[in-house]
């Protein structure tokens, strides 16, 4: 079983068989399937959300710096008091044509993990004269740390707003969102890609809790690897996922809060990872570099698998790329699943 289905079913059972409008009957993929409500999905992946913030890996006083730094430092009004797009403001014709002449080889690399829903039913009809078709449903939810997927800008806040100042009792209600969602994106997210590979640099499997990436470690792989992190690119930074699961490690190791010093002084439009905040959920700085996504409008690509754009890098002997992302033009959506590609 694919570890990002195993790790959500650890909180969430799959429903075992349903009958469908017309009385066909669909069955589940999960053997074992057990009735459940999405309100209790919900309230599982919460659970599991809060169960994996962890205890800050900050220096004394050095929330308070941060969360100064995010302050002085926020895109609020940069393009507009209105603006719902961010930071992919970024990514003009002209970013994207550049992006193109990357492309030499034509090699396509997928950036997502196995999507495996824990919902998954499938009913099968005959349209007669030997002919038939299937149809699927699936349920699941794609925020977490399992789905490879991207947030919109409404996908979270902290206590002073979400992203514009905006106020999320009023931007974000039971029936979607109604300012900075995913449907801004519409149009792809396509520029120059930049891999950080962390442990090729480090020579080790993957990055721990207690030794996270840094910003200056970011500009240090940068330089080494010989790439330049410019406005409007997308970073993606590759600590080591899948070696971090198999070795059973937590998925609470990733980015130190200096990073995203480093994101907004480089203006990245995107910022990719497969392990995330280090330390997040810690006092006085609930998002350490997922505050990125409110405070300077970054786009976030959560729980992406870097392992084979890693390998990539390494056999072109480059580390940059052109870089594709579609969201599902989702109304009201706090974000969207997701398969990036990025093409040598």
């Amino acid at each position: 079983m694919a570890a990002s289905r195993r790790q959500f079913l650890r909180h969430a059972a799959a429903l075992g068989s349903a009958t469908l409008a017309g009385g066909a009957t669909a069955r589940a993929t999960s053997p074992r399937a057990q009735p459940f409500s999405p309100p209790e999905l919900l309230a599982r992946q919460a659970t599991r959300l809060h169960e994996s913030a962890a205890e800050s890996v900050l220096q004394p006083g050095e929330a308070e710096t941060y969360a100064a730094m995010y302050r002085n430092r926020r895109n609020w009004g940069r393009w507009g008091d209105d603006d719902q797009v961010g930071a992919i403001n970024l990514i003009t014709e002209e970013k994207r044509a550049a992006a193109a002449a990357l492309v030499q080889s034509g090699r396509t690399v997928s950036l997502s993990r196995t999507f495996e829903p824990p919902q998954h039913f499938i009913t099968k009809s005959d349209l007669g004269a030997g002919g038939g078709y299937v149809m699927d449903y699936l349920g699941f939810i794609y925020h977490g740390a399992t789905v490879t997927h991207i947030d919109a800008m409404c996908h979270i806040w902290d206590a002073e707003g979400m992203w514009q100042g905006r106020d999320h009792t009023e931007e974000v209600t039971t029936q979607g969102a109604h300012f900075a969602d995913i449907t801004h994106w519409k149009g792809g997210i396509i520029t120059k890609g930049v891999l950080i590979d962390v442990p090729g640099h480090r020579g080790v499997p993957h990055v721990t809790r207690e030794d996270p990436v840094t910003g200056d470690e970011l500009a240090a792989i940068a330089e080494d690897q010989g790439v330049s992190v410019d406005a409007g690119d997308a970073l993606l930074v590759h600590s080591g996922w899948e070696a971090a699961t198999e070795a059973g490690a937590s998925a609470g190791a990733g980015l130190h809060a200096s990073c995203a010093e480093f994101i907004r002084d480089h203006d990245v439009a995107l910022l990719g990872w497969d392990l995330m905040d280090a330390g997040m959920g810690g006092a006085g700085l609930p998002w350490p570099v997922h505050g990125v996504l409110f405070n300077f409008g970054v786009a976030l690509l959560d729980n992406a698998r870097l392992e084979p754009i890693a390998e990539a890098c390494a056999e072109e002997g480059r580390h940059e790329f052109m870089f594709m992302l579609l969201p599902l033009n989702v109304a009201r959506g706090t974000g969207s699943p997701a398969n990036p590609v990025a093409m040598f």
